[in-house]
């Protein structure tokens, strides 16, 4: 009986460790540096919703935003090893590529202050006209600017936002002389665009999405390296006869000061999260594609996309 005790004992040992060590650790923040409702913050919550009980622990997002993401960086750079074993940061290109090649004192470095935890998604931009502007191909859009040079006027969502660079690349690639026009947001852009007062728009695929559906704007292209499964009637740059593939994405990055075994661990359950069905429908449904990667191929990522954007952003000489 007492032998019988002693196994049974040893066999649950390992079950009860897990939410024992959960519960030590705490509640798990996902910080978002960001107000609430935008792609980032939808896909920190879509992972949160999942994450936590795959942990056993409580995971909560926290919006913190400011400096146009630069805040939450800072504040968050430089934790202690304890004070970092229970937060990440949702991280995308603008704070963690473009952000510290045109701030000066930028407040933290991407690469000293945070380590790469796992992508969970990848998106593409789009270029899209009015539906009442007659062109439908890429390639007469391009003809007629170059035609019309003072018609190349380039709606961007921000200044110097992802989409921003992105018109840039377009124009350079396509040889056509563009002046970008940034707004304060996609809901004017989409807006000015729909009524006329701008002939082309670039931004997120999801962002231009719905109104594309609805007849009000054409999207032209796509900028992924094959048709985007949300719009799988769009072609891409390539198909269009413009050899440019540029995409954008968010990823976890965890404060540099969290222990490997913690950031393997928070890896591996973000990365079964990523992967459930249920999760990647819920991801397709809210218009963004879902992904996953480990440490290592996130820091693969990050580093061949600050080799392709980097050169671009230095080139635009664009200065908050």
């Amino acid at each position: 009986m007492q032998r019988r005790a002693l196994i049974l004992s040893a066999a649950l040992a390992p079950l009860a460790a897990g939410p024992a060590r959960a519960q030590a650790e705490g509640t798990l923040r996902i910080v978002v540096p960001y107000a609430p409702g935008g792609s980032s913050d939808r896909a920190a919550r879509l992972v949160a919703d999942k994450l936590g009980p795959r942990l056993g622990q409580t995971v909560i997002v926290e919006n913190k935003t400011g400096a146009g993401g630069r805040l939450a960086a800072q504040q968050l750079k430089g934790l202690s090893a304890g004070a970092s074993q229970n937060v990440l940061l949702l991280g995308n290109p603008a704070v963690m590529v473009v952000a510290p090649l045109v701030f000066k004192d930028n407040g933290y470095d991407p690469d000293a202050d945070f380590q790469p935890v796992s992508q969970v998604t990848d998106y593409e931009f789009a270029l899209a006209v009015s539906s009442a502007v007659p062109v439908k191909q890429l390639s007469h859009l391009l003809a007629w600017l170059r035609a019309n040079p003072g018609q190349a006027n380039f709606g961007v969502p921000a200044t110097g936002s992802l989409p921003h660079f992105f018109a840039l690349m377009t124009s350079e690639k396509a040889q056509v002389r563009g002046q970008v026009v940034g707004y304060r947001g996609s809901a004017p852009l989409i807006s000015d665009l729909i009524g006329g007062q701008v002939p082309v728009a670039f931004d997120t695929l999801d962002t231009l999405l719905p109104q594309h559906e609805g007849g009000k704007l054409r999207i032209l292209a796509t900028s992924g390296a094959q048709r985007s499964p949300l719009a799988p009637d769009v072609p891409t740059y390539k198909e269009s006869g413009l050899d440019l593939v540029a995409t954008g994405w968010n990823a976890l990055f965890a404060p540099a000061a969290m222990p490997a075994d913690r950031v393997a661990r928070l890896g591996a359950a973000i990365r079964e999260v990523m992967n459930d069905p249920d999760t990647r429908r819920k991801f397709a449904d809210a218009k963004m594609t879902p992904t996953a990667t480990t440490p290592a191929q996130t820091a693969a990522m990050l580093k061949a996309y600050r080799a392709q954007w980097a050169p671009v952003v230095r080139k635009s000489g664009y200065q908050p």
